[in-house]
């Protein structure tokens, strides 16, 4: 296995965000390529989320070279506020357990943040390795749901739902 490891995200980044967000393949089940404005303001928002929180943002690290981003963040889901989870990992580092090791590692960044007693992640139904990696990380499917990604583009995905005070 290569070495991963995730790093809080920078100003440096937005390169590794156009690649993510910017292309269809990569984007497949996220609702699309987003523009360029819109990858900018992204960049944005991730490193204030890393400047004040709740939550973090990441850049996956695998042997000295950028492979893709983790994060959670706050959301309201079900009259409760939670941790949400997300990932996506560039195609030459996919297939190798990259993004179920640094989202592990993102879970315990959420684990000793201490805020939130869940974190949720909610890949498409059809999204086969998303929902692998939730059911390895021992995330516990409460079931499919209506969801909204991007914003105004209604999706059918899972509720997987994993408790961070589980040691």
């Amino acid at each position: 296995m290569a070495d991963v490891r995730i790093e809080p995200w920078g100003a440096g980044d937005l390169p590794l965000l156009e690649r993510l967000m910017g292309d269809a393949a990569m984007t497949e089940h996220l609702g699309g390529p987003e523009p360029h404005e819109k990858i900018v303001d992204r960049q944005a928002r991730y490193e204030r989320l890393v400047a004040s929180g709740p939550g973090c943002m990441f850049k996956i690290v695998v042997d000295g070279a950028p492979a893709g981003s983790v994060g959670f963040w706050e959301r309201d889901w079900r009259d409760m506020e939670v941790y949400e989870i997300g990932w996506s990992v560039l195609p030459e580092f996919q297939g190798r357990g990259v993004a179920k090791a640094a989202t592990a590692l993102a879970i315990d960044a959420a684990r000793a943040d201490g805020t939130h007693r869940y974190v949720h992640a909610y890949p498409k139904l059809e999204n086969a390795p998303s929902n692998a990696i939730c059911e390895r990380l021992g995330f516990e499917l409460l079931g499919a749901c209506d969801f909204e990604y991007p914003k105004g583009n209604p999706i059918r995905c899972n509720d997987w739902r994993l408790d961070l005070s589980d040691a």
